[in-house]
């Protein structure tokens, strides 16, 4: 079984919005995974997967574009429209994990012990003289979380 030794949780700025946080998970302490997002879904809360945006090249200059792009970055000519894949329900497959789960119960392990930091994390918030947890230790990391 997977053993989760630290799990880091970023609270959002403003409860209303569906990204609710951001965290990094420690495995074994031994690997890390960074940019995990904490999301309120009509189904209810989950844990998204870091992710990178999917492109293509340009099949004039061969230049990589966002699928969602229309026109080329670089030359300018008209993208296809339909050129991204489909997921299994027919939407659009825009963005591709990094780093996930195989299975759903090591998914559920996952998720509900991300989950259960994110709701302490949560509960300390409401303290007062609260002070937010530092998702990385590297001094030279870009803080993207600065809300």
């Amino acid at each position: 079984m997977l053993r989760i030794t630290e799990v880091r949780v970023k609270l959002t700025g403003n409860r209303d919005d569906k990204l609710q946080g951001f965290c990094s998970v420690t495995i074994e302490d031994e690997f890390v995974i960074r940019d995990l997002k904490i999301i309120r879904g009509s189904k209810g809360t989950f844990v998204a997967m870091p992710s990178r945006k999917l492109e293509d090249r340009c099949t004039r200059c061969h230049t990589k574009n966002h699928l969602r792009a229309r026109f080329c970055n670089h030359c300018g000519t008209r993208l296809r429209e339909e050129r991204a894949s489909t997921d299994l329900h027919g939407r659009t497959k825009l963005h591709a994990d990094i780093a996930h789960p195989i299975n759903s119960g090591c998914r559920e392990a996952f998720q509900g012990r991300v989950l259960e930091e994110f709701e302490r994390e949560r509960v300390r918030a409401a303290e007062p003289g609260y002070v937010p947890i530092e998702l990385h230790d590297d001094p030279d990391f870009d803080d993207a979380y600065d809300f």
